[in-house]
């Protein structure tokens, strides 16, 4: 009798490709290398710079709206307002960022977690939003979180995606922001318990990137001189393919 073989570790694999490739609303205009892996994935990117032209693409069923702001300003109106949208069409939201010593010319646009917190559904305006953050390094979760609890928002932290996952359904959280490098693969993780909790469509995403951080920064976290940004973000090709697989995940029915 043949031993079955081992399989590889599911977080090593990435998602199959979509059997059937959808619209991907995108905002703003991807760079070149993001168009291409999107593209190479089977994507047809439709760039949508209102709530009215998110609007006119539902009825194509697009797989979700990839908030990217890599090529433009980006600003609190939006952002909400295009959330609004996609979350009132019950198609996900996925938003790039990125972590570290921001310039004043890349940090353009609002403060970081006035912006995060535009993308935040609350429960009602008498409750604070509350945000999901996993990020396993102390100093970065308390950063973060100092950031956003200044601006009104409840943090709760978790170190891995499995913990996010436990938390999830304690608290039940309007926004995940999470480290890129966390999100499992092909495990089921916070994104599976979203879908599975019909939760999905209206809790955006958030994911950075800390690759570009020298560690030499990780003392500036705490005096906030190094900030979580929406204006860059890694585009290594292991960070692309991330991204990609994600949004593949994201956009499964």
């Amino acid at each position: 009798m043949t031993e079955p073989q081992p399989q590889p570790m599911d977080d090593e694999l990435p998602p199959e490709p979509l059997d059937n490739p959808r619209r991907l609303l995108v905002w703003p205009a991807p760079d070149v290398s993001t168009q291409q892996a999107l593209s190479d994935r089977g994507y047809r990117p439709v760039i949508v710079n209102s709530r009215e032209e998110v609007d006119a693409q539902i009825a194509a069923y697009p797989a979700a709206l990839f908030v990217d702001p890599l090529t433009g300003p980006i600003t609190r109106t939006a952002l909400q307002s295009l959330r609004t949208a996609a979350v009132a069409a019950e198609v996900p939201v996925l938003v790039t960022a990125g972590l570290g010593q921001a310039t004043r010319e890349a940090a353009y646009g609002a403060d970081p977690a006035v912006l995060l917190k535009a993308l935040a559904p609350r429960d009602s305006e008498q409750h604070p939003p509350r945000v999901l953050l996993t990020e396993e390094n102390d100093a970065v979760a308390g950063a973060l979180t100092a950031s956003l609890e200044r601006r009104g928002m409840q943090v709760a932290r978790a170190a891995t995606d499995a913990d996010a996952v436990t938390l999830a359904a304690q608290m039940r959280p309007n926004l995940v922001v999470m480290d890129l490098m966390q999100v499992r693969r092909r495990r089921a993780g916070i994104v599976d318990w979203l879908r599975s909790n019909g939760l999905l469509n209206r809790t955006p995403l958030v994911v950075y990137t800390s690759a570009d951080l020298d560690p030499a920064q990780l003392p500036g976290l705490a005096a906030g001189e190094t900030v979580l940004f929406l204006a860059e973000r890694s585009t290594s090709a292991e960070v692309q393919a991330r991204i990609v697989d994600l949004l593949a995940k994201i956009g499964t029915n």
